[in-house]
């Protein structure tokens, strides 16, 4: 979230992902703006063009490909030394055609986990990580006991989620440390990543990120994991969401967008306010509050990642 001001370079991206679920990337020419560089397949807005229009053209003339559908994926305003950038970012959802280097620049389809071995312009980075991140993120609820708690893990384990906040308010840290040394197994085993809603002295390697509360946004002076974890945060209105964003976080969660149960006092932003500040944000950002499967293609349209939250798929009545 960055405050300078002038011209504004407006850049259409697309995203292709092939039947493997590899995504298509493009090396820059050595001797352009960032050149030597991967990127994903797109270019700059001409003038009396609408987003749509240029993306077609775009990868028509790079990849030869007829883009037929896109949906929304994030929107990157990044200010370089020599310019400032819009990125404004669309997943190809269906296209004709074999895509190809067209203009002769090499092209690769790569696995989203593969992507942060390719060096990108630092623009892109919350693409890559956009990419990298599913459209649901399971926070933990509430159980009857340590033995139920894990027992509605595993069953919402078994449901296919892919990431899991691990969120256990009011436990000390040490029954909290106990709780994740549990946890991490079961997701381990199933291939889902785990990150921790906890002090930064519970950080370990072993997870594959941090989640800061708001208290904890506030009092962290630096980033406190290293940039191969992820950092997310949880936000409520636009200064937190500046602070994560001065820490260097990879995601944020924004709520409540709607009524929720869970914190029944709390007044809703709505649809329009979560637009707003995820168009500020410039990283992938999770709708809380309230959610259900459903608000996915709302959330994707006002432009969040995804949806994170108890209700749709923390196991009740066990």
């Amino acid at each position: 979230m960055n405050d300078k001001v002038g011209k504004v370079v407006q850049v259409a991206v697309g995203v292709l992902e092939n039947s493997l679920g590899e995504i298509l990337i493009a090396r820059r020419p050595d001797h352009v703006h960032q050149g030597g560089l991967w990127e994903f397949p797109g270019g700059k807005v001409d003038a009396g063009e609408t987003l749509n229009e240029a993306l077609r053209r775009e990868l028509w003339e790079e990849l030869a490909i007829e883009v037929l559908a896109t949906e929304p994926l994030i929107s990157i305003r990044h200010d370089y030394a020599d310019k400032s950038v819009l990125l404004q970012v669309r997943r190809v959802t269906r296209f004709n055609g074999d895509p190809r280097g067209n203009e002769g620049q090499p092209v690769r389809w790569v696995a989203p986990w593969e992507l942060p071995q390719f060096s990108f312009p630092a623009a892109n980075r919350p693409i890559v990580n956009a990419l990298r991140l599913p459209d649901q993120m399971l926070v933990t609820g509430p159980a009857n006991s340590p033995e139920d708690w894990l027992a509605r893990l595993d069953r919402a384990l078994d449901q296919g989620v892919a990431l899991v906040q691990l969120r256990c308010p009011g436990l000390s840290a040490e029954a909290y440390a106990e709780r994740l040394s549990l946890a991490l197994p079961r997701c381990r085993a199933r291939g889902v990543r785990l990150v921790a809603n906890a002090p930064a002295e519970l950080w370990s390697d072993d997870l594959d990120g941090l989640h800061l509360n708001s208290r904890a946004l506030a009092e962290c002076r630096e980033r406190p994991v290293p940039e191969s974890a992820w950092l997310g945060a949880s936000c409520h209105n636009e200064g937190e969401l500046r602070r994560a964003c001065e820490l260097g976080a990879d995601y944020v969660t924004l709520s409540p967008v709607s009524a929720t149960g869970s914190h029944p006092d709390a007044e809703p932003m709505g649809w329009e306010t979560f637009g707003q500040l995820a168009a500020q944000a410039g990283i992938p950002v999770y709708a809380q509050g309230g959610m259900k499967p459903v608000d996915l293609v709302r959330v994707k349209q006002a432009g969040g990642r995804g949806i994170a939250g108890i209700s749709f798929g923390w196991p009740t009545g066990l």
